[in-house]
């Protein structure tokens, strides 16, 4: 287990933070998706840009949790990288 992964793990413990850590679990998953997709077509944020319309510092802005994406801006950045966005409730 990694540095990260233990501390996230005794953090996890602490009822508060445990709380505040699942509250932006979905941000988080977005922001994942987004960044694992865009390297899975091993396209750099800049050819992300080029292919959605959407300026490269709001894609790195997306990316580093700074902003929360819109759905229609999560939808533009699916169909550069090829894909559709999938939204669902579990």
């Amino acid at each position: 287990m990694g540095d990260f992964q233990k501390y996230l793990k005794e953090q996890l413990e602490n009822p508060e933070f445990a709380a505040e850590y699942e509250a932006m679990r979905p941000e988080y998953d977005a922001i994942r998706a987004v960044i694992a997709a865009r390297l899975a077509c091993n396209m750099t944020q800049q050819e992300l840009a080029e292919k959605t319309g959407i300026r490269q510092s709001n894609i790195s802005r997306i990316e580093s949790g700074a902003t929360s994406p819109t759905v229609d801006t999560l939808a533009r950045i699916a169909a550069g990288l090829g894909k559709k966005l999938k939204i669902e409730f579990q």
